[in-house]
């Protein structure tokens, strides 16, 4: 598989998918079906933890004004599937059962930042540059940017960060439930992140992450069925026997995805 606005590796149970598209990383029609099939690659049974990442200057600053002036030709019809590209990409990282990190420096917003806010873990720089101005060109976030947003923020920082349009650091990312974690070097932490990851049990891991995303959209008697159920397919896997006889024997448990 090749690519050209990406750069998709994979090693020791970890992909690396590099937003590769010089000079300002936008997401362009090109990417838009590289990104699907590099949620693909995520999807392969040799991987285990996907990071996302860009470059140390920018990780991508979404679709760029050209795209949208060649927009202008399309039909609604072809707008709708030329997004939905993006939007299944999008949405495939956020089911996948399996942890999916975003190492973020310089800036990232518009399409970037709700590429980002698929991600289950975001891990900025403190002088990342976050946020939605797409209100200068008359439009809103579009594919995540305010559903996915407004789940992290809540409804008033969500608004008043969509209508003004202000771009803030990861420090104030952090502090408002935008970013999870700080980190000088954000790759090298998602590395590290993923490292310890590969460690734990993978069925574990894809469960908690599904349980958590379906109970943000249920009400908590539904929720918490979804964690019983999850719960009991857990007690019977090996890894669970594995992880009680590891305690038992004062050991590091050896986990093995079955």
């Amino acid at each position: 598989m090749t690519f050209e606005t990406l750069e998709v590796s994979v090693s020791k149970g970890v992909a690396t998918v590099r937003i590769a598209n010089d000079p300002v990383n936008a997401i362009d029609q090109q990417m838009r079906y590289e990104l699907a099939e590099a949620v693909d690659v995520l999807r392969e049974d040799r991987v285990c933890v996907g990071i996302i990442t860009g470059d140390d200057e920018v990780f991508s600053v979404g679709a760029d004004v050209g795209l949208f002036e060649e927009a202008q030709s399309w039909t609604t019809d072809e707008f709708r599937s030329n997004s939905r590209i993006l939007g299944r990409a999008f949405d495939g990282i956020e089911a996948m059962e399996k942890p999916v990190l975003a190492a973020i420096d310089g800036t990232c917003v518009g399409g970037g930042l709700e590429l980002a806010l698929a991600c289950d873990v975001r891990i900025a720089s403190p002088d990342a540059t976050l946020g939605f101005p797409e209100h200068n060109i008359g439009l809103i976030p579009g594919l995540g940017g305010c559903s996915r947003f407004v789940n992290l923020v809540g409804p008033g920082t969500a608004k008043d960060l969509i209508f003004s349009g202000e771009l803030v650091d990861g420090e104030r990312g952090r502090e408002i439930g935008l970013v999870e974690r700080i980190e000088a070097d954000p790759e090298a932490a998602a590395r590290a992140y993923a490292d310890d990851l590969l460690e734990k049990p993978p069925q574990a891991l894809g469960l908690a992450k599904r349980v958590v995303n379906a109970a943000r959209d249920a009400d908590t008697q539904t929720a918490g069925l979804l964690e019983s159920l999850a719960q009991s397919t857990l007690l019977e896997t090996d890894d669970h026997r594995e992880g009680i006889e590891a305690f038992r024997a004062d050991r590091e448990p050896e986990f093995t995805g079955e």
